[in-house]
């Protein structure tokens, strides 16, 4: 069986013949998608053409020195370009950055890793409490989370209405003083995507080890982020090449949106993305194939904008092409600057002597990252965008040229020498990443254990009403 089929392989299933009395999924959720296929056939039917997407584009193997930037990072291994809702469940499984565990006690992911894939998070947030959710390891929910991104996570069970269905995303909008139940429609609208498309981290503290938590305490711009993260003291891991303690951006897009033309005038992530549209018979409902607004063109950007779809056109694709051309120039800085600073410390740098560059070499990438994870902030912000990438260019020329007195100091020749890092396997190679045994190991996981899951699962929802 095909991944990217599972969940729905398992609800036919389900729908089919094992619908028997039994326990219920939960009180609050059902996570199985294929429960909703008749009473709302038409958004059942446009969420699932988000497995059009089929094509995996490869973005290590299109920009080799992302493996540099996050080298010693799981993403240095494995990062595709970002698919359908449909493959929510498929992509986190095959990916190499999850890793190869034999059981579900083994590494390397945390559970938390599951938090956007599926409605049967919340389901078992509400059966075990988040503790019991977030505790473990990642393949203890490979039986579990088996139901891909879809019904259950926006709306109350049974029905159309929106809801917030991860208690840490409450708790997140609590902290911005905008409580999703004093919220209007339009705001419930990007809220629901904000439980996902969103900067988030692990929580490291003893009480909340693993737990989810977004880090708007002293808000949501880059800067503000930036204080918090430095403020606890937080990374995500340390870079193997410069011993950088890096942040690791995730997909900012509800921040990003929110510093646009469009969050700024109450133009919700669903006017754009999800648009009322009119069915054969003449009814209205909203299309769930969420993807590129120009391919809805007349119900998304023509309800509001007189110019052609043309202009429009070209006035993204500038705003993109800009933006991607000062990300490729902070990307350059910055690979320069890691192998740099490794070869500061090569030459005896102290950690007081490192400190300031390194600082340096984090906030810049922690910028570039927040500016570019974001799915279309070039669109979204673009003057936002534009600004964050030039601080990021900014410190990281400041740390290569700290670097470059603190080498002449050191007596260390200048340039020193780069390695080949032109392609994603001399990148790799050039780290010392053993891709073979990855890819190996990785392999005879979805042979081995992943086949038990779907037993596991199957057996599992048999049991449901």
């Amino acid at each position: 069986m095909k991944m990217n089929v599972k969940s729905i392989a398992l609800s036919a299933v389900i729908a089919a013949g094992f619908m028997a009395a039994g326990a219920m999924a939960s009180d609050k959720t059902e996570p199985r998608n294929e429960v909703y296929k008749d009473k709302f056939s038409k958004q059942y039917d446009s969420w699932h053409a988000t497995d059009e997407s089929k094509d995996v584009v490869d973005m290590l193997e299109k920009v080799p020195s992302l493996v540099v930037l996050w080298a010693g990072y799981g993403f240095a291994k494995d990062y595709n370009a970002p698919r359908g809702h449909m493959y929510a469940i498929t992509d986190v499984t095959n990916s190499l950055r999850t890793g190869a565990p034999k059981n579900a006690a083994d590494g390397p992911m945390p559970m938390a890793c599951w938090s956007c894939k599926s409605p049967d998070v919340p389901r078992v947030i509400e059966e075990q409490g988040e503790d019991g959710y977030f505790s473990g390891k990642w393949a203890k929910g490979g039986p579990e989370i088996v139901n891909v991104l879809g019904c259950g996570d926006c709306h109350e069970k049974g029905s159309s209405k929106l809801r917030i269905s991860r208690p840490y995303v409450d708790r997140a909008m609590d902290t911005l003083n905008t409580p999703f139940d004093k919220a209007s429609r339009k705001d419930k609208q990007s809220m629901v995507c904000a439980q996902c498309h969103v900067e988030y981290y692990f929580e490291k503290t003893a009480e909340r080890p693993g737990f989810v938590k977004f880090p708007w305490d002293m808000g949501t711009t880059v800067e503000q982020m930036e204080v918090y993260y430095d403020s606890i003291e937080f990374s995500d891991w340390t870079h193997a090449v410069s011993k950088t303690p890096m942040l690791k951006a995730q997909h900012p897009g509800y921040e990003t949106w929110k510093m646009g033309v469009h969050g700024q005038n109450n133009v919700s992530c669903v006017d754009c993305h999800m648009p009322k549209v009119t069915n054969d018979k003449g009814r209205k409902f909203t299309d769930h194939k969420v993807g590129n607004p120009f391919d809805r063109f007349e119900e998304t950007c023509a309800t509001c904008h007189s110019q052609s779809k043309e202009f429009m056109v070209k006035q993204v694709e500038e705003s993109k092409h800009k933006a991607e051309d000062l990300k490729a120039r902070v990307e350059t800085q910055l690979v320069k600057a890691h192998f740099e600073a490794k070869a500061a410390w090569d030459a005896g740098a102290t950690e007081v002597e490192m400190k300031p560059i390194l600082m340096d070499i984090r906030h810049s990438q922690w910028r570039w990252d927040f500016a570019t994870a974001s799915h279309g902030a070039s669109t979204h912000a673009p003057a936002e965008v534009l600004r964050i990438l030039g601080t990021a260019l900014d410190k990281a020329a400041d740390a290569r040229v700290k670097l470059a007195q603190l080498l002449g100091a050191k007596g260390v020749k200048q340039p020193i020498a780069y390695p080949d890092t032109s392609t994603k396997a001399k990148a790799q190679a050039a780290l010392g990443m053993d891709m073979k045994t990855m890819n190996a190991e990785k392999a005879e996981f979805k042979k081995t254990l992943v086949p038990q899951w779907e037993e596991e699962a199957k057996k599992r929802e048999a049991t449901y009403k």
